[in-house]
């Protein structure tokens, strides 16, 4: 008996010393994660150059553009893309799992009700004769509340948050993605647009050398291959026109698929457009600092790796015993006697469930916990560098293919100088036809390498701006608005807060 009550009293004192136990980690961004070096977090490298600032970059960056068009077109994609919609429908679903992992947190009433018509087996009851046919019930009312005395319930509580703010930050990656898909396929179809207006400026000026050809030629000025040579280099610039009409298409219809709408029901100013987006100011990008708290794939990451440590809990719970606080109430008997003393029936007490030979699948579970937080922390990592990579090459591309357009629109303006001088020089035959021709073919080539640059500038720009990983902030400012929301409800990535 004195063994008994000492089992009893250690059973209670360790109870009691359990009841504010949490087992596993507590989550913090490791120390060795790259997040946690003072060269991420530094100004970029490539940030230092004429076209940057470092400014914070705003939330809608489109609007450096200053194009009301665009403007209007990021919008409706916001409003109707399909992509955002399931990024949405992931985001409502990971709210659900919280809610309902958050259910375990409180007591659980179950009720139940039997009536039924029959007969009792008199033997059942110990009784010899036959008993008649009543109706007969069977009801209770159930009420268990699970003790999280070990911190199960808190560390799945805690996972599936950071679940939760995990698909938050993969809305706002959407996005991100959403705004500088609408803004390349713009500057595509633009840029496109512009590239067939001087592709076409180009056969219209060769068309009319091509007639010149023609009439010193019949003057006797010339001989035929002259116009073979005029026409072939006629048929040879309207070659280029093709590729670009099917080009501007593509964009237009990438356009109206990204604003919810069918493919031929693309925006008809956009298809006018012969000028390619671009923001003629000093671009602002802010530090590696701000990058890695304003990316949503690295905040995605971040809380993804949240999730995995607090799993190790939730395994590490499973070597401890589950313990529920239980009662019930209810009646059981025949309908004639209903509510009579002898048909109610009750029971209180904690049930506990503790298998010991499931320790060992329970370890088994914690080192599988564990290396998925080793991979989540991996992966992190890998992001985290990935994030800085895509910056800087984006600050580096778009700076040298600035040089690169300015060579190329002095290379054109010499080119059409040299171009105007041999056609007066050939109109007045003091030049061969070949140089005219050569000066015509090489200004034809100037001006399409020049109007490819400026897509290329328009397209680096975009690009530029999907690195820096703007574009989600208001756009989740007004989803939780339209919910009834106060604040943000995902949790920044923690590298900015250790």
């Amino acid at each position: 008996m004195k063994l008994a009550y000492q089992t009893l009293t250690l059973t209670v004192l360790a109870a009691a010393l359990a009841a504010c136990t949490t087992v596993g980690p507590d989550y913090h961004v490791p120390k060795e994660a790259v997040v946690k070096r003072d060269a991420a977090n530094a100004p970029f490298m490539g940030a230092s150059e004429q076209p940057y600032k470092a400014e914070p970059l705003p939330a809608d960056w489109w609007r450096l553009y200053q194009d009301p068009v665009l403007d209007k077109l990021i919008a409706k994609a916001f409003d109707a893309n399909a992509d955002l919609r399931v990024a949405a429908a992931n985001l409502e679903r990971a709210h659900a799992v919280l809610e309902e992992v958050e259910e375990k947190k409180r007591p659980e009433v179950e009720m139940s009700a039997a009536p039924m018509y029959g007969r009792i087996a008199g033997a059942s009851i110990g009784l010899p004769e036959q008993l008649p046919r009543t109706g007969i019930y069977d009801g209770d009312i159930k009420v268990a509340y699970q003790l999280d005395m070990f911190g199960r319930i808190r560390r799945a509580i805690e996972a599936a948050e950071a679940d939760r703010e995990a698909a938050q930050a993969a809305s706002d990656l959407a996005h991100v993605m959403v705004a500088a898909d609408t803004t390349r396929a713009y500057a595509e179809a633009c840029s496109a647009g512009y590239q067939l207006k001087v592709a076409q400026q180009s056969v219209d000026l060769q068309q009319q050398f091509v007639k010149l050809t023609a009439e010193r030629v019949q003057r006797g000025r010339g001989i035929a291959i002259d116009n073979s040579r005029a026409q072939a280099q006629f048929d040879q610039l309207r070659a280029n026109l093709p590729p670009l009409i099917a080009r501007q298409r593509t964009a237009l219809y990438k356009l109206a698929v990204l604003t919810g709408e069918v493919p031929s029901a693309f925006p008809a100013e956009v298809a006018k457009c012969t000028t390619p987006p671009r923001v003629a100011s000093s671009i602002p990008v802010g530090d590696g600092a701000a990058l890695l708290r304003r990316r949503p794939d690295v905040r995605q990451a971040e809380r993804l790796l949240a999730g995995a440590t607090a799993r190790i809990g939730v395994a590490t719970a499973e070597l401890y015993p589950n313990i529920t606080l239980g009662a019930s109430f209810g009646g059981v008997g025949f309908m004639d006697q209903f509510g009579e003393a002898n048909t109610w029936k009750f029971a209180l007490g904690p049930l506990i469930s503790w298998n010991l030979p499931a320790t060992s699948s329970a370890r088994v579970h914690i080192a599988q916990a564990k290396a998925g937080t080793e991979g989540a922390l991996a992966r992190f990592d890998a992001v985290v560098l990935n994030a800085l990579r895509e910056t800087e090459s984006a600050l580096t591309v778009y700076a040298r293919e600035l040089d690169r357009n300015a060579m190329l629109r002095a290379a054109r303006d010499q080119s059409a100088l040299a171009a105007r001088q041999t056609g007066k020089l050939y109109q007045f035959g003091r030049t061969d036809f070949l140089a005219a021709l050569d000066a015509d073919r090489t200004l034809a080539s100037a001006e399409s390498l020049l109007a490819a640059s400026d897509a290329q500038l328009a397209a680096d720009q975009v690009q530029l701006f999907l690195a820096l990983g703007g574009g989600w902030e208001n756009a989740r400012a007004k989803h939780e608005e339209s919910k009834g929301e106060h604040g943000a409800v995902a949790h920044q990535a923690a590298a900015t807060h250790h």
